[in-house]
């Protein structure tokens, strides 16, 4: 399977496109796992997608074409986040790793300011949490109660990232939680 990225167009040619995507699919964790055309829409005009440090990539696969689209942001702070989203049909097929090695492959060629790049989820989203982990991410930090959930109790969001060193080198460098020595 082969990923590559590339820019939308997204008050242009990609705009219907996008929001077609974000709409007919259900993204079961992020805050918000449906998206209404009404609130694509509004996001799209003002700025979510392509806005000052913002970026929006298609992913592509060959031959399958868009399998879903990421969103950097941060990328005028050079601490970038990412928000990925697949399409339904192409979850839990393998790809979420060749994902992840293009996203941080692209970002650190892309933006050679970038030092560090990061990416958040539900602590219950155990297979984004093993990508991280495989692709040499690092966990930085777990939020207890920080992660709105509709209808439900808030869950607990961790954050992971890569440095550019260790992309660089392939050594993760881990993080030290008892440097106070307790």
């Amino acid at each position: 399977m082969s990923i590559s990225l590339s820019p939308l167009d997204v008050r242009g040619r990609d705009r219907e496109a996008l929001i077609a995507f974000l709409t007919r699919n259900r993204f079961p964790f992020h805050v918000t796992p449906m998206v209404s055309e009404d609130v694509a829409t509004r996001r799209v005009d003002s700025g979510a997608y392509d806005g000052e440090g913002v970026a929006t990539l298609w992913i592509d696969e060959d031959p399958s074409g868009h399998i879903g689209v990421v969103i950097l942001s941060g990328l005028d702070e050079n601490v970038p986040l990412f928000d990925l989203r697949l399409d339904a049909t192409f979850r839990g097929h393998g790809r979420g790793i060749p994902v992840l090695m293009a996203i941080t492959d692209h970002v650190f060629r892309i933006y050679p300011g970038v030092t560090r790049f990061g990416g958040r989820t539900r602590e219950d989203n155990i297979a984004m949490r093993q990508i991280f982990v495989r692709c040499g991410w690092v966990k930085e930090a777990h939020y207890r109660e920080a992660w709105p959930v509709e209808g439900g109790l808030a869950r607990a969001g961790t954050e992971y990232a890569i440095l550019r060193r260790d992309w660089e080198s392939g050594i993760t460098t881990p993080v030290r939680f008892d440097d106070l020595g307790y």
